[in-house]
């Protein structure tokens, strides 16, 4: 009702995304007709979503599209019902520092500091930071892109549990599960072996990391994803749909 309400965000100005997919490789990579239904799902997140630049860091409009389109780029075939359950983008200037805690088996509490580039609350908000976004646009072929991995988790808790697997139709939900638990599973033996892997070792730190990183590669080096773990490559193209770029371009 709320969003029938609201009715539909007023098209993303031109001027804005064209300076948008200038800085976004990604966009201008896409086919025209997926560009568009892009700029419609950016407009929708400009919606819906707050942009909060925190630690005195300012955004201008073409910055803020272009963050809500690469938050969007992992949609251009689930649709605008993975923007549901989050209302808010925090955007720090550079990679920023989160407390953990845990207690062990034997009651003893460990407090430690992590520095992250990114962070999705399974009931909160989406948090990337601004300078490594723009590394990944500077270059989108090296295999990371750091707001489609928060995206990915974002879709993957939605149905309930952060788990590596998306909600899907019930046959293709097995079958994801069956194929990407397998590689999972196999990946996780070449990096405990200490074998050199094509894929960030940091797939291997659990299932919801696996799909996530995974999906970075689907968007930023396809070609790598493809060799490396064939049928997860499959699934993410089935998700996502074709990737905007083609294999890595020599030199």
């Amino acid at each position: 009702m709320l969003r029938r309400l609201r009715g539909r965000p007023a098209p993303v100005p031109d001027s804005v995304w064209a300076d948008a997919c200038q800085q976004g490789p990604w966009l201008a990579a896409l086919p025209p007709a997926r560009r568009d239904r892009l700029r419609g799902l950016a407009g929708l997140f400009l919606q819906r979503k707050s942009i909060t630049p925190l630690d005195g860091l300012e955004l201008d409009g073409s910055q803020r599209c272009l963050l809500a389109a690469l938050c969007c780029l992992p949609l251009l075939e689930f649709g605008e019902e993975g923007l549901h359950g989050w209302s808010q983008l925090l955007v720090y200037p550079e990679a920023f520092r989160v407390q953990r805690s845990h207690v062990d088996a034997a009651g003893v509490l460990h407090e430690w500091h992590d520095e992250l580039i990114g962070e999705a609350w399974e009931a909160g908000p989406l948090v990337l930071s601004w300078a490594d976004v723009l590394a990944d646009c500077a270059d989108p072929h090296a295999g990371f892109c750091v707001a489609a991995h928060e995206m990915a988790h974002k879709l993957d808790v939605l149905d309930g549990a952060m788990d590596g697997t998306p909600p899907l139709p019930r046959d293709w939900q097995r079958e994801w599960a069956r194929d990407f638990q397998a590689a999972f599973e196999d990946f996780c033996r070449q990096v405990d072996a200490g074998a050199a892997t094509a894929i960030d070792p940091y797939a291997a730190e659990a299932e919801e990391e696996f799909f996530a990183v995974a999906t970075e590669y689907h968007f930023s080096d396809p070609a790598t994803l493809r060799a490396a773990l064939p049928a997860v490559a499959h699934h993410l193209e089935r998700l996502y749909g074709p990737p905007p770029f083609g294999p890595h371009p020599a030199g």
